[in-house]
């Protein structure tokens, strides 16, 4: 018998040899045998047809099968089973996606296409977690050394500025300080308040230019022993584009802009007041054609002039303040005890530093009265949710009722957990409602929801704290009974808490259900001392209800009053000195058979409606017609010192378009006379102006609007936990594994905070990843004792998560359970971080960077989708490359895999029995 050639043996591990012997046959060349199993992709396997794929997909079988992957090469590692198991899975997927992005696909296909879409990725995720591979390393995620999270927490700040108020030289004229400008500014120091009146006639004939404004203003400041001073920041001119023809044209940049800085000092608050005050009017409004929206301020009586970068300015706008990106809808807005005003929408996509946990959240944002932004607080939820009422009692307490999809935890105070994750498994809408205190934490939530479909669609306090809810739902409420289509239903809530700082709890305590065989849904709730009225749509006629409100919450019907069709909608309802006044819009000239005040102009017109608050018909009723001879809305209606004020678009061409331009105006109507008092319209950008809310603050318009400056103390602090600066709620979790361990919980707590967290992942990692909180942005403010280490504030706070410094080993970050993904929620990818390759460790880490939150709702996901499905094949073929014997030119280092010793093993036992142990 001949020899064995050595290199048939050297050529199973990727070696070669220049001589071969083969066995009877001297000098023949042996073909190289084959080291890997043939890949589903290779161009000698035949493919799958794209529609048995999608069939398969429908079908509802296993996407990812390990029984049903082809290896056709014995001996070889079990990594490469998993690896086509995974590929054919994705396969199913990427044919899913194809389906949904074909034109002319029905709806119904659609949706059963995103659900099976859906449960795939779902399948994914858990297969991820407890697969186990040996030559590589695959993550759902991304592969990383560093990662930041996208969500930051806001840093303390003595530094606040104002929106620009000058253009051009500071040496110039300002046009805001010209006329009477007198202001207080009051700092307040160990308990002490010091009060500097600035007045800038004293300044005599002195040009009033920034320059010697500030010099005045702070030499006042000086003079009173404060640190606090005014300074001026520039905002550099940018250059403008505009379009000619097919052609983008770029102008030269125009002046620079200036704004106004408070620099103030960590051991005093601040504070603005004017001595002449009149009534603030706030209006939201969509603008333009891109989906942006604004938020407008006027003076109740009048004036105003247009500031620096402003448009379409109307006599009495004092303030026009462009809202963050990512907002979709406004749907209502309210003022606060101390003049700031809170606004209730949807995101679709959360702010630079606060990413949303799903596909659309709802925001509570609140304003200072100058129109900035103070603070954003969202409801977490893990798939969709919409806020659609919103409400402030009188101890500032803040209430958001709408409907949520998908997981939601229901909470007490501060978080705790009070109640299981609801709704986790829920296709249909659930009616929802959560309480803040006066600062914007959340002190609880409630959800509670109908077999079908529901939607809290109205919020009120009463003046005991109790929350009245209502809303319309397609099936019996939790304690109501159904009476067809959709009804309306009213809930009350109370709030108890054991003691000062125990958990606040919320209890249901009544529920009512109403209305016809018809579609119906209360559009409108309020509470005026024990009773309360609902403003009601039932199978499209007005209806008012009264309801007798007892002090354990309980409701007892009082009144009803049917007001006839209405042709249209109900925007609001409120109660002052004995009058219920309702308004909203409608086609009928008669409504609630009343004398009318002024009359209907045809289409559809606002009205504003005065009944008696026992609801019986009496000759003091009265409704006043608004419009044009077109169509006219109410978007919101808000009573205040016997004025009803009401916006909305105005005398829109009965037909127009979605496109077509659109007005919006102001009016408010005498609730004594139904005369009306003022009235105002202007446009938007591209002829695109839609309010959309409306709140009322008593004084709050002043000379301080003219200089960008907010009424009130200066807020210089911002909560750092983190269920409040970002969409994490109490209970989110995410799971670290070290390499083939068991993954370890990590859960977010009430009082979590950055520094907090990075605590439990260093832990929750075995000190493999070393986490730091990274600031970034603010400004200097001294140095520390060794004089070369600079003290910052301001600015923003961040989690960096990277591989511990002189360790090979990292760690896998994993998504939480559905409806309770903290990863979601920090904006830090799920995957492995630590180093992807190093001397000492040729395992190699591949990320698919497959979100779970991937879906085919919209052509825009259906192409997301699909690219990152192709991506992650791609990440799959490179690590089945990879698992390929390297060559003697680039040959392993450290010790041989398993699988690659035992089979040497039993090369080398056929070798002694050919050779006779030769």
């Amino acid at each position: 018998m001949g020899l064995i050639d050595n290199s048939y043996l050297l050529g199973l591990f990727g070696m070669s040899s220049s001589t071969t012997s083969g066995l009877g046959a001297t000098g023949a060349s042996v073909p190289k045998p084959r080291t890997q199993p043939t890949a589903p992709w290779s161009t000698t396997v035949e493919a799958p047809e794209p529609s048995a794929l999608l069939r398969a997909a429908l079908g509802g079988r296993k996407l990812i099968n390990e029984s049903q992957a082809k290896v056709d090469l014995g001996g070889t590692s079990a990594d490469y089973r998993k690896l086509f198991a995974l590929y054919n899975g994705l396969e199913s997927l990427n044919a899913l996606v194809n389906r949904a992005g074909t034109k002319g696909v029905p709806a119904s296909e659609l949706s059963l296409i995103d659900k099976r879409f859906t449960a795939g990725m779902a399948e994914l995720s858990g297969w991820m977690q407890t697969a186990e591979l040996e030559g590589v390393r695959l993550t759902q995620g991304v592969t990383a050394s560093l990662s930041k999270s996208t969500a930051a927490i806001q840093r303390d700040s003595a530094q606040s500025l104002t929106g620009a108020i000058h253009e051009g030289r500071t040496d110039q004229v300002v046009k805001a300080f010209e006329g009477d400008v007198s202001f207080t500014i009051s700092v307040t120091k160990l308990r002490v308040t010091t009060d500097v009146d600035i007045d800038l006639a004293e300044m005599g004939g002195q040009t009033r230019s920034l320059d010697n404004v500030l010099r005045f203003i702070n030499g006042k400041l000086e003079d009173a022993g404060v640190a606090t001073r005014i300074g001026r920041e520039q905002i550099a001119a940018q250059p403008k584009t505009v379009q000619v023809g097919d052609k983008t044209v770029t102008l030269p940049s125009g002046a620079d802009r200036w704004a106004l800085m408070i620099r103030g000092s960590v051991v005093e608050d601040v504070s603005f007041s004017a001595p002449e005050e009149n009534d603030a009017i706030y209006v939201t409004q969509g603008a333009g054609t891109a989906g942006g929206h604004q938020f407008l301020k006027f003076d109740a009586e009048g004036g105003g002039a247009s500031r620096i970068g402003e448009t379409h300015w109307v006599d009495g706008r004092v303030s026009q303040t462009n809202l963050p990106e990512g907002v979709e809808t406004i749907r209502a807005s309210a003022t606060a005890p101390d003049g700031s005003v809170w606004v209730l929408g949807d995101l679709s996509a959360g702010g630079d530093n606060q990413p949303i946990k799903g596909q659309r959240d709802v925001a509570l944002m609140r304003f200072d009265s100058a129109g900035r932004l103070m603070m954003t607080r969202t409801l977490g939820a893990a798939d969709t949710a919409s806020g659609f009422a919103l409400a402030v009692g009188a101890d500032g307490r803040v209430a958001v009722a709408g409907s949520v999809t998908g997981g939601l935890a229901v909470t007490g105070s501060l978080g705790a957990l009070t109640g299981k994750l609801e709704g986790d498994d829920a296709k249909v809408a659930d009616s929802f409602v959560t309480v803040f205190d006066a600062e914007g934490g959340e002190l609880w939530t409630q959800r509670r929801g109908a077999r079908a479909e529901d939607e809290a669609t109205a919020v009120s306090f009463a003046a005991d704290g109790t929350v009245v809810v209502a809303g319309r739902a397609r099936s019996a409420m939790p304690g109501g009974g159904p009476l067809g289509n959709w009804d309306g239903y009213i809930q009350t809530f109370s709030q108890h808490q054991a003691h000062p700082v125990a958990p606040v709890t919320a209890r249901l305590e009544d529920i009512v259900q109403f209305g016809t065989a018809g579609e119906d849904s209360v559009a409108a709730v309020t509470v005026s001392g024990s009773s309360v009225y609902a403003a009601s749509v039932e199978n499209g006629r007005a209806v008012v209800r009264q309801y007798a409100l007892s002090g354990t919450g309980q409701l007892t019907l009082s009144a009803t009053r049917d007001l006839g069709a209405i042709s249209g909608d109900i925007a609001g309802i409120m109660v002052e000195d004995g009058r219920v006044v309702i308004a909203g819009t409608t086609r009928n000239g008669a409504l609630g058979g009343v004398t009318a005040a002024a009359a209907h102009s045809g289409g559809t017109d606002a009205f504003v409606l005065s009944l008696d608050a026992s609801l019986t018909a009496g000759s003091g009723d009265r409704v006043t017609y608004l419009g044009g001879e077109g169509d006219d809305t109410v978007a919101d209606v808000k009573l205040h010192d016997g004025q009803v004020w009401v916006t909305g678009q105005h005398d829109r061409p009965i037909g127009a378009k979605d496109d077509a331009p659109r007005q919006a105006y102001l009016a408010s109507v005498n609730l004594s006379t139904g005369a009306v008092a003022s009235s105002r319209t202007w446009k938007g950008d591209g002829d695109q102006a839609a309010p959309a809310s409306l709140a009322i603050a008593s004084n709050g318009a002043s000379v301080l609007d003219r200089l960008g400056l907010p009424q009130g103390t200066i807020d210089q602090s911002a909560s750092k936990r983190l269920v409040d600066g970002t969409s994490l709620r109490v209970g989110d979790q995410f799971t670290i594994a070290i390499d083939g361990g068991r993954p370890r919980t990590v859960t977010i707590e009430a009082r979590d905070t950055l520094q907090t967290l990075a605590r439990k992942i260093e832990q929750a990692s075995q000190m493999r990843l070393r986490v730091t909180v990274a600031s970034e942005g603010g400004y200097v403010t001294g140095t520390e004792a060794d004089g070369e280490t600079r003290t910052t504030a301001g600015g923003w706070q961040r989690l960096s998560i990277s591989a511990r410094s002189g360790r090979d080993e990292g760690a896998t970050l994993s998504a939480g359970p559905g409806g309770r993904d903290a990863l979601a929620g920090l904006g830090v990818s799920p995957g492995y971080i630590g180093p992807t390759s190093s001397e000492d460790d040729d395992i190699k880490t591949y990320g698919l960077d497959l979100p779970a939150t991937l879906s085919l709702s919209t052509a825009e996901t259906i192409k997301a989708a699909g690219e990152r499905i192709q991506a992650a094949m791609k990440a799959i073929r490179d690590a089945y490359r990879a698992l390929a014997p390297e060559t003697a030119a680039n040959a392993n280092r450290g010790p041989a895999p398993a699988y690659l010793t035992a089979q040497i093993a039993n090369y080398q036992a056929a070798l002694s029995r050919l050779t006779g142990g030769m």
